[in-house]
């Protein structure tokens, strides 16, 4: 890959300290920063294609058809508003406290990553590209882009890390299906860090006709600002409705946190609310056993994938391998606005371990009958600690991020549902 320009202006931002005050505004200045994170450390070849990205998405938004067009898509194609449902038996086991399910389940695709695909793939129409290139751990960013891909005639090519392709293998049929190309990846811990990777050596090698519609509100400006401007209908659409339905704004709102798209996008409709905002991060086998995703929790600033955020690396800032029960949270850095509403102490993020989520995962199959992505199982965890905190007063909304189906075989193996897995078990007894 090219070698790497600093255009971020970051020495500027070192001013930045962290601190306990909401921070001013929400949105990065000109060259990306939220606060001392993100900015854009990117190969020389790649500045040119942002800037074109970051200029056309301005003048997008002030024009009517765009606006038109991007809302017709939402609300006729991916099925918005998505519906808050609440969750009595559930939340049974919350201390009582009342709990609301902001369903991005079912949306279109079964996620939330719809909302940012339909409106960068019309934004590679205007700028005239004609194939796009995307990374995914799970697969549903992946299910996502090559479904908007199919819909607006754009050659597309996925990237995922050979472990992911084998535990996601039902989405990987899913995007084929869809006219995709998907290029499995088997370097470093073959999941989506290296996933990512591979996108942006293509990107650099193609960017004259290449888009990289990156799925989540990380990498280099306007990357950050502009996932999170297309998932912010999540929270306007929550506050709504959970006005209209309790008649007041939560006590909490709670999402699963990886890379941090889905979390930013139901932030931002309660920011300037007084509510608290957790995210939670995947702990894996425990923060003590080297083997987890916490990285606001365990992390330190650095730099990856062209930003500054929190980062799981070791003293030499060489990046660490993360691992998560989870496809799509396994990531080992985190956009660069959480890292700031970390520090400005607006946000607080907690680690919920495997066991934790997937108990959680199974508690509400059983007593809600809908089964969630395991990504929206660790805010489901998370959830249940809240409202044994808040008590039978509490209120709290959870971003349901993506639905369960493509994590059956992780699950039938975890709990032993299927016959393989009865085999195995008999066997190591």
């Amino acid at each position: 890959m090219a070698p790497v320009r600093d255009v971020s202006g970051f020495e500027d931002a070192r001013a930045h300290r962290p601190g306990k005050a909401v921070p001013e505004g929400h949105d990065p200045d000109e060259r990306g920063h939220f606060g001392p994170y993100g900015g854009r450390f990117m190969p020389e070849a790649l500045i040119a294609a942002q800037d074109e990205l970051a200029a056309e998405y301005e003048k997008a938004q002030l024009d009517p058809e765009f606006v038109e067009e991007l809302g017709r898509l939402l609300r006729d194609y991916a099925g918005r508003p998505s519906l808050l449902t609440e969750a009595k038996r559930f939340a049974e086991h919350a201390g009582g406290a009342r709990i609301l399910l902001k369903r991005e389940d079912l949306n279109h695709t079964g996620s939330h990553k719809i909302n940012n695909v339909l409106g960068q793939a019309l934004l590679v129409k205007r700028m005239g590209k004609s194939r796009v290139i995307a990374e995914t751990g799970a697969g549903q960013h992946g299910v996502a882009t090559a479904t908007a891909c199919a819909l607006l005639d754009l050659d597309c090519v996925i990237y995922m890390g050979e472990v992911d392709t084998k535990r996601q293998a039902l989405n990987v049929a899913r995007m084929r299906l869809l006219g995709a190309e998907v290029r499995p990846v088997n370097t470093g811990s073959a999941t989506l860090k290296d996933a990512i990777n591979e996108a942006l050596r293509d990107w650099v090698t193609h960017v004259d006709d290449t888009h990289y519609l990156l799925g989540t509100a990380a990498g280099g400006h306007p990357f950050p600002v502009l996932v999170r401007n297309l998932h912010k209908v999540i929270g306007e659409e929550a506050r709504e409705q959970t006005l209209a339905l309790a008649g007041r704004l939560p006590d909490a709102v709670a999402a699963c946190v990886g890379g941090g798209s889905n979390a930013i996008g139901i932030f931002h409709g309660f920011l300037d609310d007084p509510v608290r905002l957790v995210g939670f991060e995947a702990e894996g086998h425990g923060v003590d056993s080297g083997e987890h995703c916490a990285t606001l929790t365990q992390g330190s600033p650095g730099t990856l994938h062209g930003a500054r955020s929190y980062l799981l690396q070791d003293e030499d800032g060489q990046i660490t391998e993360a691992y998560s029960i989870s496809a799509g949270l396994d990531y080992p850095g985190v956009g660069p606005e959480h890292s700031w509403l970390k520090d400005s102490g607006r946000a607080e993020y907690q680690a919920v371990t495997d066991d934790e989520a997937m108990q959680a995962f199974r508690l509400l199959s059983r007593t809600e009958g809908i089964i969630p992505a395991i990504e929206s199982a660790h805010a489901l965890a998370g959830a249940l600690r809240l409202g044994r905190e808040l008590g039978p007063d509490g209120l709290i909304v959870v971003n349901l991020s993506g639905r369960g189906d493509k994590d059956m075989d992780t699950a039938a193996n975890y709990f032993g549902l299927v016959p393989e897995a009865d085999t195995a078990q008999e066997e190591s007894r």
